[in-house]
């Protein structure tokens, strides 16, 4: 077998490949070659793997993002996709070879951290990645949809924007604008690159798939915030909601909430712990259907991408990190002061033992490493060792990604 890097060349038999991994058929795309998922694909970070006769059994791929760290901290970050293996050719060592040559790539490209989207839950983590943000799906019927008015005295007023309806095909620049602003805030979001929102690669509102957008724009009449849906069989399906603030996301949900001939409104994926429940006046009409794994996270060089995030709370930590995949052992002394850390190597007796798996879940602050002890993944080498990882990483907020490639 043999893994070699791809050419602009090889886009055709490399989407084939991978569509036949899955058992799938490829759709057509525009004559540009726009408005398919592959669109984006940079063939320059991909690799095909080989048989012995040269016949194609394998893909792998990594595109360029930027990935928000705690402390609003904007990082490159490679986005591992398109992995797949032809039935004939599972369980042959093919998947482990590329994910193997994969990661010696970013690496010898100066990348600290790679993330992916898991298929199945059982695969990746052997190579190191760990689930990292989640996401809910709510259930809300039409008829208990109200919102309560907020309780909290000296809370805003009544949103001064105003909601504007539009078709996906009217919104121009205003979602990769509005969404640009959103995920330079929020930790564990991607970028979405112009080339994206250009060649409609991705799932709606990127794609260019039928859908109304919902725009709030504030009393200046600036965007802010949207909400992408759609309507079918009574069903009101809310692809995401983007929003630079509580209020223009309450008013986005006002607006889809009180959609006319609906029997229900979906919120697809919102943060484990978004408010929107706590809004309604009926507490129980908000029913989580599905919470999911979403954005997993490999770390490729430890004290650099523990270096890389802001931090909230000052203190010491020594983690001993193993990984298995790599065949690989380091023990770290993390120190935080003032919102910045340095990590170096140490020879003192270790706080937590812990797989790089299990560092990639609790990197982004959205997995307690203290629910990962209880679990029997991490070890706490003394008490208040859990409580002290707890406090260290925590993000300022609860990271969240949406965007799907």
């Amino acid at each position: 077998m043999e893994i070699r890097p791809t050419t602009d060349k090889d886009l055709d038999v490399f989407v084939d490949t991978l569509h036949a991994a899955f058992g799938r058929f490829p759709e057509t795309p525009a004559e540009d070659g726009s408005g398919v998922w592959w669109a984006a694909l940079e063939m320059d970070r991909c690799l095909l793997a080989t048989a012995a006769d040269g016949r194609p059994v394998g893909t792998a791929g990594a595109l360029s993002f930027e990935l928000t760290l705690p402390g609003e901290i904007l990082t490159p970050v490679a986005g591992v996709t398109t992995v797949g293996v032809l039935p004939s050719h599972r369980r042959q060592g093919v998947l482990r070879a590329m994910m193997r040559h994969q990661l010696g790539e970013l690496r010898s490209r100066g990348e600290f951290l790679s993330v992916l989207l898991a298929a199945e839950a059982t695969i990746y983590g052997r190579f190191g990645y760990g689930p990292a943000t989640y996401a809910q799906r709510l259930t809300v019927p039409r008829h208990r949809a109200a919102l309560a008015l907020p309780r909290a005295r000296g809370t805003a007023g009544a949103d001064t924007g105003s909601v504007e309806l539009l078709r996906r095909a009217e919104c121009g620049g205003i979602l990769e604008d509005v969404y640009d602003r959103y995920r330079r805030a929020q930790p564990g979001a991607l970028s979405r690159p112009h080339r994206w929102w250009a060649l409609g690669a991705g799932q709606p509102p990127v794609s260019p798939a039928p859908r109304y957008v919902a725009v709030h724009r504030d009393a200046e009449g600036v965007p802010d915030g949207y909400a992408s849906y759609a309507v079918e069989s009574g069903t009101l399906t809310v692809d995401e909601v983007i929003a630079t603030d509580d209020a223009v996301f309450t008013a986005l949900a006002r607006f889809v909430l009180g959609h006319d001939l609906v029997t229900q409104v979906v919120f697809k994926r919102l943060p484990l712990e978004h408010p929107l429940r706590w809004q309604l006046a009926d507490f129980r009409a908000g029913q989580v259907n599905e919470v999911a794994d979403w954005l997993w996270v490999r770390l490729l060089d430890v004290p650099r991408a523990l270096t890389a995030r802001g931090w909230f709370t000052d203190g010491e930590l020594v983690l001993d990190v193993d990984d298995p995949f790599l065949g690989q052992h380091g023990r770290y002394l993390l120190t935080v002061r003032d919102g910045k850390a340095e990590c170096v190597p140490t020879d003192r007796e270790p706080d937590l033992s812990l797989d790089v798996r299990d560092l990639g879940s609790v990197y982004l602050g959205g997995t307690a490493p203290s629910t990962l002890v209880r679990a029997g993944h991490i070890r706490a080498h003394h008490p208040g060792a859990a409580a002290l990882a707890d406090a260290l990483f925590r993000a300022e907020r609860t990271p969240h990604c949406l965007h799907w490639f």
